[in-house]
């Protein structure tokens, strides 16, 4: 297997931690950034190399993707992994929660494209992996933000697939469906949060429950699912466009797609209305 130079964002936890070591594991020269660069001390025993970044800030942004050109001349794969999700009703969501959600989930993940751009199309080759979700193919109770972001990755990605396919680089979705990290107890938290003493208290708990249970149970995928996908669309020679992946995540979108709006709207207003687990 040829040794890829790889960028990863979001590795200082979780999945994005769990697939820096195992693409080390296979050879490759992994940089993880990450904000908390201390959580990734422990990578260094596998030849990784952390980086303080953080996706907000141009400045630590530049700072990182120069730091692995200077070392290595190229960049093979960039892998936009870091995100979150913040879930609350629209009217009760402030706007300066909502424009971080979009900074981190999307202009970040953009902005990174940009900066890596000139060098793989210098080298004719080079691989974006981008992490979506089956959230940006169908729309949950009390997710607007979170879906507006996902649906954004979703277009631009597609977008640019079609933009640098003539210099040599593939774009690639990865598309995860509900899967057992802490993504959605954050979630959860933030909706009970914003939902407290507003018209929406009641729903918006019964659904911060719900998201807590169903989180903290096995019916959801391990978390490994995505990291062999991502695995995957590294080492591929011609990788899907799309890695839909774990349990629910094909069939949230077909029955998203099948279902009239007003019977979807209709199952997820139950959905807020009663205990599930």
């Amino acid at each position: 297997m040829q040794q890829k130079v790889i960028l990863l964002t979001g590795a200082s936890s979780g999945i994005g931690y769990d697939t820096a070591v195992a693409l080390a594991q296979q050879g490759h020269k992994v940089y993880a950034a990450a904000r908390r660069v201390e959580r990734m001390e422990p990578l260094r025993q596998y030849g990784i190399t952390p980086l303080r970044m953080d996706v907000t800030d141009e400045q630590s942004m530049q700072q990182g993707v120069q730091s692995v050109l200077s070392c290595e001349g190229r960049i093979d794969v960039l892998i936009n992994n870091a995100g979150y999700g913040f879930f609350g009703a629209v009217e009760n969501v402030s706007m300066d929660d909502a424009r971080n959600q979009i900074e981190v989930n999307v202009f970040g993940l953009a902005r990174l494209c940009q900066l890596v751009l000139p060098a793989m199309r210098a080298q004719h080759s080079g691989r974006i992996i981008n992490t979506s979700s089956v959230a940006g193919k169908s729309v949950l109770y009390y997710g607007a933000w979170y879906h507006v972001s996902k649906y954004a990755v979703e277009a631009f990605s597609d977008a640019l697939r079609m933009e640098v396919k003539p210099f040599g680089i593939d774009v690639v979705i990865i598309e995860p469906g509900a899967i057992k990290t802490d993504w959605g107890i954050i979630a959860a938290d933030h909706l009970a949060e914003t939902s407290q003493g507003t018209a929406y208290a009641e729903t918006g708990k019964m659904m911060a429950d719900n998201l807590r249970n169903m989180y903290l149970s096995n019916t959801i995928s391990d978390p490994a699912v995505v990291r062999k996908a991502i695995v995957r669309a590294v080492n591929a020679r011609r990788p899907c466009t799309r890695y839909r992946i774990g349990r629910m995540a094909n069939a949230i979108v077909f029955f998203h797609w099948l279902l009239p709006t007003r019977w979807w709207d209709a199952f997820l207003r139950l959905m807020g209305k009663r205990k599930l687990m």
